[in-house]
């Protein structure tokens, strides 16, 4: 299969790593990986193998997993679920691996990529729940199309999640919020809102993370999205 032209707009890498970080990358990322997901070691996109993987367990996708503290806490309260975490920015991965030796969760896969690469080895109908989690807002208007909820980036998620697996998005972006309620449910989605507190009030599991807590110094509102795929 020819790998398609793909621009990836973000960071792979942000400040020096820490000595433990280093080793953490080194000893713990090949053996945390889901299995064969880049293009130079897996050139014919075979899917991979999530029943293998986690023992027929339901898995679960966070796209942009940040610093990992959301998905340590699901990991570590579902340990019956098998959880598949993506994040391109390596400093982000480092400090994950730090987390899940502290944790000790053994139920986390790690693929330290482009998301659009992971979609393309994911079996179709595959995945029982996705988080995207205060993504990158891209503010700039001319920048939108940038964004995780574009077609790009949802047409693939459609395809690895199984009908009736629910998605949801965290941000503290109005316009992020208007783009997500417009592309979501016409790329195959239902909002499960029926009242404010539904998009205002985070779920009964949710962890705040980093970037959520920054927003709340500054006084940026966050809001809360549930989908359901159709």
């Amino acid at each position: 299969m020819e790998r398609p032209h793909r621009n990836f707009y973000g960071r792979r890498k942000g400040q020096h790593l820490k000595d433990s970080q280093e080793r953490y990358l080194a000893e713990d990322l090949e053996a945390l990986s889901p299995g064969p997901v880049d293009w130079d070691v897996n050139p014919d996109r075979a899917p991979l193998d999530l029943s293998a993987l986690f023992g027929g367990r339901d898995v679960w996708l966070e796209v942009g997993f940040g610093g990992g503290e959301h998905l340590i806490h699901q990991a570590a309260q579902n340990p019956d679920v098998g959880i598949i975490g993506c994040e391109p920015y390596i400093n982000g991965v480092a400090m994950l691996l730090g987390k899940i030796r502290k944790a000790g969760v053994e139920n986390l896969r790690v693929y330290p990529g482009d998301a659009r690469d992971l979609f393309d080895v994911l079996p179709e109908a595959s995945i029982a729940k996705a988080f995207l989690l205060y993504p990158d807002p891209w503010p700039k208007k001319r920048h939108h199309r940038r964004r995780f909820v574009t077609p790009e980036h949802l047409e693939p998620l459609v395809r690895a999640l199984k009908p009736g697996a629910e998605f949801r998005v965290a941000t503290d972006i109005p316009d992020y919020v208007r783009q997500t309620l417009e592309e979501v449910p016409r790329a195959g989605f239902d909002w499960l809102a029926e009242a404010p507190s539904d998009w205002r009030v985070a779920w009964p599991d949710w962890y705040s993370t980093r970037y959520e807590q920054k927003a709340l110094r500054e006084g940026r509102v966050p809001h809360y999205l549930t989908f359901r795929r159709r």
